[in-house]
This record gives structure tokens, sequence and C-alpha cells, in this order.
């Protein structure tokens, strides 16, 4: 395991480097690191809006940047969005911001890398319960999730 803010550049270098060292290539990139926070719109400030966005999505160009030149024809990036992308969600706002553009950048992404053989997929899945869940929701709202 390497526990690192996977929201900077340097880490997600660093990260694909420790990898990259131990194993020596990379087959299947998954990107699946999230934060969410339950939310008004008057209530999200700049610092907290760029935080959601560096785990969420910045995280997945940054990992697939370094990653790529590890990868060869057969390879495959699995990309963590949610289901939030397509339906909405009125408290999860930056959330469901940033896995809306995990979708788009999923979709140009595998554009761009199928003449390398290289396969891009999205996963959406629904409500599932993980730590994510009792580190942003209150405690009705987790009652009632």
């Amino acid at each position: 395991m390497i526990a690192t803010d996977l929201g900077f550049e340097e880490n997600c270098k660093r990260v694909v480097e420790e990898v990259v060292n131990a194993f020596g290539r990379i087959d299947v990139l998954v990107n699946c690191a999230a934060e969410q926070h339950e939310v008004s719109i008057e209530d999200i400030d700049e610092a907290r809006l760029e935080r959601v966005f560096r785990t969420n999505i910045f995280s997945q160009f940054f990992l697939v940047k370094y990653a790529l030149k590890h990868m060869k024809e057969g390879s495959s990036i699995i990309n963590t969005t949610s289901v939030v992308a397509y339906g909405g969600n009125s408290s999860l706002l930056e959330y469901t911001s940033t896995k809306g553009a995990i979708v788009s950048f999923t979709r140009g992404l595998a554009l761009q890398l199928a003449p390398k053989g290289i396969r891009v997929n999205g996963v959406a899945p629904g409500p599932v319960w993980t730590p994510l869940i009792t580190a942003s929701f209150s405690d009705e709202a987790i009652k009632q999730f």
C-alpha cells in the first residue's frame, strides 16, 4: 500500500514510479480515489471545491499521464464515476460535478488510446456502503442511506 494524496501531480508520479519499480510494468490502472461532502451551493468555498476536484478528477489525469508510458497494447484503464453523473444529487454538488467530468474524461481518453490498443472504461456504481458514507453524511442521512 502506498499512502499519499493523489490530488497532486508529484504524488501521482511517485506512486507510478514505485509501482513500476516493484512490478516492472502497469497492465491495469484503476482510478478510484474520491471524496464527497454534503453541502448547499451557498456553502461551497474555493478551497474545498478545488480539493474535491483534485481528489476526484485531477488524480485521474495525473495517474494516467505517468502510467501510460508503462502500459502496452492490451492494457486497461478503469475510471470510477457514479450514477450521480447521470441523475445528479442535490446535496453532493461538488462530487456530482466531478463524476460528470470523469464520464467525459473517460470517453475522450478511450478515443485517444484506442489506436494504441489500450482499453479505457468507466464504472458508475450506485449507492454503495463505504467509509465515504460515514465520513461525509450526517447521522440522519446515514440512517436513510
